[in-house]
């Protein structure tokens, strides 16, 4: 074997071979040509998102572009068993392939030639193999586009052409590769090119002619792939990087503010026109590729709202170059069915931001007057009595009475205990709520209630989007937080905690901020406190969203009922629980109940709840109970439980729970 081997280091193939002086100028000008159209496309759309707002942030650039551009970290995260697995072998097979270009190309044109030798033949062998990924992946793609294509892919002719022209691009590339390998005398290294070796060995003998002939049909396609690329979806591989790049590392539970300068400035409140969104919002919307995975986890459309994201998307996209107004283009229907739960932002690969157009949207519509209903009622009761549920503004003391809780204006305190109009009003919330104190007190944390010189964080009034009466109770409660030194907080709400966390630091107040799941976990941890453990098969736990998706905590609620979980760090999370069921959406990928964004106190058609779906998801697991840790969830839950059964089932907050396990 070693004479067979004796010349490795001689081991190369000619560039451009067999082509003469004026073809090889000729594919020059071709090819650069038709990179400058396709980047002149580009540089044409560019206008309009540059029409938009500069950005007011700094972008994450690399960590953003390894994490989701080259780790793929959203396209691993859904649809596993068909979209993600073959959108990883395209996307790899072709990042393999731009790389191989990248480095043939170094070579070719710069001082060092390393493209020979062991080198070489290890190039022809790992890039030879990795373009079969290319080829797998897209084969998956068009067999699946035209036969079990997901109900909210968007379809077009264009989308099945610009997959057949990357085929093309690939078979015609191994192709060449045979011809190559035909048309030069046998030896040893061909084998190191395993696919275009076993095409040579069925190809007739190739002449020069007919080599350069190959050779113009493969580059034909390649300069028709860069000239069409932004006019077809797949343009998403250019855009999607830009996206990943320019994008901020802002909280999805964060919200922008809005400052009275601005509204000077500009003269109104929110987005009416697509131009006021951001440049990046704006950029973002072209990197869509309507793949449909936002739709598909949206609870609003799952049960047969107006609300796609995806609509929503390619709505505004619609009338970006255009003086149309948003809301006509996505209708004010569909803008005030969102929950703002983010599953769509959870989901989506190319990191668009729904949320925030759709409230920046409802922004302007609660400004113009053109928001009605139950809605508005709680809008105007949080504006009279600093209570979402228009409790009279003395009553946030009265789930105290002979329970001996302090309060702040007392002294001596390390962590406030924020309660929470739910938690001081709702009967089942004030459950939790005392179950909590006497947790606490039970395990001797120094805590403290704002008692009636709390009021309602602002949460509702910011998701339905009235934004200054949002920060007219931000501004209130920051007074009372400098009023006591407050530093560390603790909720049983995570819409509170949310807020709390993620956006009073606007309010220039910095916040150590806990779901009460979380410092009840690091009590057990602690052991101060004693988990509790349900009996097997009894149990069902409901990830709330904003605890779970917005904020990344499902493993400390679990804790508590006697499980030890990674789902906070797992890309999909997968149950491992033992005594507690989990249903088919947990973590992250949670159902929403229905009640974010304001929801909780609009009327909707019974049939259309959100909640609904998900209590029969966690109903088909066979639980008793269902244990929560949202106040808003529970109320949704309980009404949809008994709408879809009428079997007895306790619903269990997790400090309930707990009382019970350290009575």
């Amino acid at each position: 074997m070693l004479p067979y081997f004796a010349d490795i280091s001689s081991a190369t193939r000619e560039e451009f071979m067999h082509m003469p002086a004026w073809q090889i100028r000729l594919f020059y000008v071709l090819i650069f040509a038709s990179i400058g159209v396709m980047l002149f496309q580009i540089w044409k759309r560019s206008k309009v998102w540059m029409a938009g707002k500069p950005i007011s942030w700094k972008p994450q650039g690399l960590s953003a572009f390894l994490k989701y551009i080259v780790g793929q970290r959203k396209v691993r995260s859904s649809r596993r068993k068909s979209g993600a697995p073959m959108h990883l072998l395209i996307f790899y097979g072709f990042l393999s392939l731009f790389l191989a270009t990248t480095l043939l190309a170094i070579n070719t044109y710069l001082p060092w030639k390393f493209h020979k030798g062991v080198y070489y033949v290890s190039y022809e062998l790992v890039f030879d193999v990795l373009g079969l990924l290319f080829m797998v992946g897209l084969t998956w793609a068009i067999f699946r586009r035209y036969g079990k294509r997901p109900k909210a892919v968007t379809h077009e002719a264009s989308d099945g052409w610009a997959l057949i022209l990357l085929w093309v691009v690939g078979f015609t590339g191994y192709l060449l590769e045979a011809a190559r390998i035909s048309n030069t005398a046998e030896n040893a290294y061909n084998h190191f090119s395993p696919v275009g070796y076993a095409m040579a060995k069925a190809m007739p003998d190739v002449t020069p002619g007919l080599y350069i002939g190959i050779w113009w049909f493969h580059m034909v396609w390649v300069i028709a792939f860069f000239a069409l690329l932004p006019q077809m979806r797949i343009r998403h591989i250019v855009m999607a990087i830009l996206t990943a790049y320019g994008s901020n590392d802002q909280p999805w539970g964060e919200l922008k503010p809005i400052s009275l300068e601005e509204v000077e400035e500009t003269g109104q409140i929110g987005v009416a026109k697509a131009q006021e969104y951001s440049r990046w919002h704006l950029m973002s919307l072209d990197a869509c590729m309507e793949c449909g995975r936002c739709t598909e986890v949206c609870p609003a459309n799952s049960v047969g709202k107006v609300l796609n994201p995806k609509l929503v998307v390619q709505s505004i996209r619609g009338v970006m170059a255009s003086e149309n107004p948003v809301a006509d283009a996505v209708t004010e229907e569909a803008l005030w069915a969102c929950t703002t739960c983010n599953a769509c932002v959870e989901a989506c690969p190319v990191l668009i931001r729904h949320v925030d157009m759709i409230v920046d949207a409802r922004r302007n519509l609660v400004a113009e007057g053109k928001f009605s209903g139950t809605g508005a009622t709680m809008l105007r009761q949080l504006g009279s009595t600093n209570h979402a549920w228009g409790a009279p503004r003395g009553s946030r003391e009265e789930w105290m009475q002979g329970l001996d809780i302090p309060l702040a204006k007392d002294g001596d305190f390390e962590v406030l205990f924020w309660v929470g109009c739910a938690g001081a009003t709702d009967p089942a919330a004030v459950r939790t709520t005392k179950a909590m104190a006497s947790l606490m007190k039970k395990a001797g944390v120094k805590f403290a209630c704002l008692g009636n010189e709390e009021v309602c964080t602002g949460d509702p009034a910011r998701r339905v989007g009235d934004e200054f009466l949002f920060q007219e109770h931000a501004a209130m409660n920051v007074e009372a937080f400098k009023r006591y030194g407050v530093r560390k907080v603790v909720t049983a709400c995570p819409h509170c905690l949310n807020t709390l966390k993620n956006e009073y630091h606007q309010f220039e107040v910095e916040l150590e901020v806990w779901h009460h799941s979380q410092l009840l976990a690091k009590l057990v941890d602690e052991g101060k406190l004693k988990g509790y453990k349900p009996l097997a098969g009894s149990t069902v736990y409901h990830d709330p969203c904003y605890l779970a998706r917005v904020n990344n905590e499902s493993d400390a609620p679990r804790k508590l009922l006697g499980e030890n979980t990674q789902l906070n760090d797992q890309v999909y999370p997968s149950s491992s629980s033992s005594n507690l069921l989990e249903p088919e959406h947990l973590g992250r990928k949670t159902l929403c109940c229905g009640a974010g964004g304001g929801r909780m106190w609009m009327e909707e058609p019974p049939e259309q709840r959100p909640g609904n779906r998900r209590a029969e998801e966690l109903l088909a697991t066979g639980a008793k109970t269902v244990a929560i840790g949202c106040p808003f969830c529970r109320i949704m839950l309980d009404a949809s439980i008994k709408q879809v059964t009428d079997e007895e089932i306790k619903i269990v907050d997790l400090a309930e729970a707990m009382q019970e396990a350290n009575a």
